[in-house]
């Protein structure tokens, strides 16, 4: 269930890249967008602008898409999807896709815990309020 040894996860950034002047106008979205504009300054890469994402920021390839448990993730849909995951509990967790029914995320759980697998998102829809 605990996952291998591993190397510790370091995120060269964990900031997200902003589009250039989402802050300034509320029909600008924030999501990233490169400029294109041949003036533009955070193209250009004046000092004290933007940052634009580039291949530096990318993540240490033995650390690329893990979670902090150190698992990577599984996306499951359905019980037998489990079973998938018997070989390779220590390097990959499942995930409850959440689009799995309430009575469907029960049996993918009980499946996990009796395989030895690691569920990310158990606690989604399964619980009952008082």
């Amino acid at each position: 269930m605990t996952a291998v040894k591993r190397i510790p996860i370091v995120k060269k950034r964990t900031k997200k890249f902003a589009r250039h002047q989402s802050h300034d106008y509320k029909c600008v979205d924030a999501s990233w967008r490169k400029p294109k504009g041949i003036d533009n300054r955070v193209r250009r890469r004046f000092k004290g602008q933007l940052a634009m994402p580039s291949i530096g920021y990318g993540s240490n390839r033995k650390t690329r898409h893990l979670t902090p448990s150190g698992h990577k993730a599984f996306l499951v849909q359905n019980p037998a999807d489990v079973e998938l995951l018997l070989m390779h509990n220590k390097t990959f967790a499942a995930e409850i896709g959440h689009a799995v029914s309430s009575r469907k995320r029960v049996e993918i759980i009980a499946k996990a815990k009796a395989l030895g697998v690691k569920v990310t998102n158990p606690k989604g829809r399964v619980t009952v309020e008082a």
